[in-house]
């Protein structure tokens, strides 16, 4: 009867799901900031430079890639906002359920593969921006648009860090959407 209870997990002390709960506030935290300041910081990256008499204007309207990566961190910025207002909700009330967990791996994994897909698109079209490509006869552009570039560049660093939080939530949140609570 004994090794049949050992087999069982057991339910973890509160303090444990608190320091969990601490731990999913914080990285909401840091996956919201980054995920705005990716989305401000392509939004407001704009540079006009002019090549032989010609006028080139570079903004990330021009591209359906970058147009995808701003509204994908837009909407995961938002909706990762509503999950903090739940978790914030779990906390004061104590419903340590593995329902409420359920919900929030199911949310932190759509954010996580929206916010994955847009910087993936985003980093394709800024790789090529970047390097160019020989064989389609395309040339660099971020020689003569620096600051253009460095603008994206580092949009897309702020997104891979709040992909590298959500997929650090949906680990947690599938891990304590798997406990047994007595």
């Amino acid at each position: 009867m004994e090794s049949m209870e050992a087999k069982l997990p057991q339910n973890p002390p509160r303090k444990t799901h608190k320091l969990v709960l601490c731990a999913q506030i914080c990285l909401r935290i840091v996956a919201i900031s980054t995920a705005f300041a990716a989305t401000w910081t392509i939004v407001n990256a704009k540079e006009t430079v002019v090549v032989f008499g010609f006028q080139f204007d570079a903004r990330y309207t021009y591209s359906s890639a970058f147009k995808f990566f701003a509204f994908a961190n837009a909407i995961a910025c938002g909706f990762t906002s509503l999950s903090l207002m739940f978790v914030l909700l779990i906390f004061r009330y104590g419903r340590f359920t593995p329902s409420n967990f359920f919900f929030l791996f199911l949310h932190d994994l759509f954010m996580m593969s929206l916010i994955l897909s847009g910087v993936a698109a985003g980093t394709a079209i800024g790789f090529v921006g970047r390097y160019g490509n020989s064989h389609a006869g395309w040339s660099e552009i971020c020689d003569r648009l620096k600051k253009y570039c460095d603008k994206v560049t580092a949009s897309m660093v702020l997104s891979y860090l709040s992909v590298i939080c959500l997929v650090v939530l949906t680990v947690i949140s599938a891990g304590k959407s798997r406990q047994i609570m007595v």
